[in-house]
């Protein structure tokens, strides 16, 4: 590749650890993306840490300013992509929908990929006014969602407790104007199993894919792994031409790789669930993981659904 790709990334960004654009850049870059960062948030840490964080937060004038200098430059006609992640101001957000309409009234092919990131585990950690804002505003523009499964019941009002649900709340989606949409992570009643979903409509294809994916670590959960596993998608889904089967299969591999990096160097006693973990001991292993970014070495597989 040439260089031909470039993305504006507009999410968190963390002087310690890996989520938001901390994430996402090194993946893209790896595989062959460029990346310019405009960091919605610029904390410490992320927000689980055992005491807090410090930061400031980049507010919609702000933003405004920053892309008026890339427009005053011409540079934002360089922009292939834009990715979306965690924001946290609801005007901040209108923002967004205002850049990208401008970013594609000059290039309508860029490809807008939103993870629209509110919550999980039945919990939204994000104001609530953002909400109807990501259902009314910014899904209908985006042409890749990655939502997780609370976040997807949110966006559709409507529960998610099995593949037949997952397949209807992406019809949402489709409805809305999304062309793709993936549930990065979903747990039905099957122990120790996520799912992940994925259905690509247009004119010219149909697809619909399902992964399914042992859990690993005995219940330690991983703080970044959604901004991993968008950024992973819309490279491969740009590099593979839209094909869902290898793009889902590649960018699981990728996420379980770092996991299974990341827990490597957890002490046992942690894993065995004798002592507590701490937020940072799950900081990703992600530049550890850069041979399994550029190979992603598939062992699960999808199946039509």
């Amino acid at each position: 590749m040439d260089g031909s790709f470039r993305v504006l990334a507009i999410q968190s960004h963390v002087a310690h650890g890996y989520v938001g654009n901390k994430c996402a850049a090194f993946p893209l870059q790896v595989l062959g993306f460029e990346v310019d960062n405009i960091n919605s948030v610029q904390f410490s840490n992320h927000t689980g840490y055992e005491n807090g964080f410090k930061g400031q937060m980049l507010n919609e004038k702000e933003l405004s300013e920053l892309y008026s200098g890339l427009e005053g430059n011409n540079l934002h006609l360089l922009y292939t992509h834009l990715l979306t992640g965690y924001v946290r101001d609801p005007c901040f957000l209108k923002e967004i929908a205002s850049i990208l309409k401008s970013l594609k009234s000059t290039n309508p092919k860029l490809i807008y990929l939103c993870d629209p990131v509110m919550g999980d585990d039945g919990f939204m950690y994000v104001p609530k006014e953002l909400l109807p804002i990501y259902r009314n505003e910014i899904i209908p523009l985006a042409d890749i969602a990655t939502p997780n499964q609370y976040e997807a019941e949110l966006l559709t009002e409507r529960s998610i407790k099995s593949e037949a649900e997952a397949r209807g709340a992406m019809e949402w989606f489709h409805r809305k104007g999304v062309e793709t949409v993936c549930i990065s992570s979903a747990e039905f009643e099957k122990p120790n199993t996520l799912y992940a979903f994925v259905s690509h409509e247009n004119e010219n294809s149909s697809q619909r894919y399902c992964i399914e994916i042992p859990k690993q670590g005995n219940g330690i959960r991983f703080t970044g792994t959604g901004d991993l596993f968008a950024a992973l998608f819309l490279a491969h889904a740009t590099l593979t031409g839209f094909d869902m089967k290898t793009t889902l299969e590649k960018t699981v591999a990728t996420v379980q790789a770092v996991i299974g990096n990341t827990l490597e160097n957890i002490p046992e006693p942690v894993k065995e669930g004798k002592v507590k973990v701490t937020s940072a001991q799950r900081e990703l292993k992600l530049i550890q993981t850069k041979s399994r970014i550029e190979c992603p070495e598939i062992k699960l597989l999808c199946q039509p659904f």
